[in-house]
């Protein structure tokens, strides 16, 4: 599969990234099917606004309030129960151990109102700051045990969020995130996109099961942050998850290396890629990152 510039073929996607395309493709199928398969339930849930327009899922424990809760975003193109159902699978990992979860769409992705060409690495980040102030005012919440998830894009986003945070994010956990905006993206979309949104001041691309146009305030976005400095900057916890096969593998051993914390680890998954296998029947791998992912907030939350 490769990715149409304005109707003329951009290189093409990485390994990991057309998974990630295929992935998109096949969320709701492939959630139909896991759900299926597991028996998630749904007890706990509740759609709720946050202002501007955002639209999440809280998902509350059985446990006595107030409880640690984890703030969830999900990754370029995605929405909130993410790919296979992951988050939402999570969510109710986190719900087993007492753990509350909000899982936010971003706007102009899942249900939330505006346009996804609006997107900004600011933007968001602003958007994730809101879920977290929502958070905080939750009198059901333990303020002083938030946590955050981030998948991909939303990983960088989630330890930007980490880093301007610092008080407020005990622990931060990310699975297969971007390691430097630009350089990422320049990989994913090619520099033919860049160069066309710099001269037409916005830029559609045709990503196979959606369209989307992204303005020039995007690609600026993309420089103004380094995750680098972010992790060197959050005093909290730690984890990232990372298939050995994706790109995020190559930022992994460096950002521990970077963060303060003595609870910091690395999960390196073998022959995993981007989206943990999770289209695939054998749901190991992907278990394998949301038991994980349940077990590092609690210890750390």
């Amino acid at each position: 599969m490769s990715v149409s510039v304005l109707g003329r073929a951009a290189p093409r996607f990485g390994a990991c990234v057309h998974a990630v395309i295929r992935a998109v493709a096949g969320t709701v199928i492939a959630a139909t099917l896991v759900a299926a398969a597991t028996g998630l339930a749904t007890a706990g849930e509740t759609v709720v606004n946050l202002d501007g327009g955002i639209v999440a899922t809280l998902n509350m424990p059985d446990h006595t309030a107030p409880v640690p809760a984890v703030l969830m975003l999900h990754g370029f193109g995605s929405s909130r129960d993410e790919v296979g159902g992951m988050y939402k699978r999570a969510a109710t990992a986190l719900a087993m151990k007492g753990i509350a979860s909000l899982r936010v769409d971003f706007l102009g992705f899942g249900d939330s109102a505006g346009d996804s060409g609006d997107i900004t690495v600011n933007s968001q980040l602003d958007q994730a700051k809101a879920a977290l102030a929502f958070l905080n005012a939750n009198n059901e919440v333990d303020s002083k045990r938030l946590g955050v998830l981030g998948f991909s894009l939303g990983g960088g986003v989630g330890t930007l969020l980490a880093s301007d945070r610092p008080s407020e994010v005990k622990s931060l956990v990310t699975w297969s995130s971007v390691g430097d905006f630009e350089q990422d993206f320049r990989t994913v979309l090619g520099d033919k996109a860049f160069d066309r949104a710099k001269e037409d001041g916005i830029v559609g691309l045709d990503l196979g099961f959606r369209t989307i146009a992204l303005k020039q305030a995007f690609f600026d976005s993309l420089s103004k942050r380094k995750i680098d400095d972010a992790i060197a900057n959050f005093p909290g916890a730690y984890l990232t998850i990372t298939g050995s096969k994706d790109f995020s593998a190559a930022y992994s051993e460096r950002f521990v290396g970077l963060a303060k914390n003595a609870a910091k680890e690395v999960m390196m998954i073998p022959e995993g890629d981007h989206i943990f296998k999770v289209l695939e029947q054998d749901q190991s791998m992907a278990q394998s990152v949301i038991d994980k992912t349940a077990d590092w907030f609690s210890k750390t939350l």
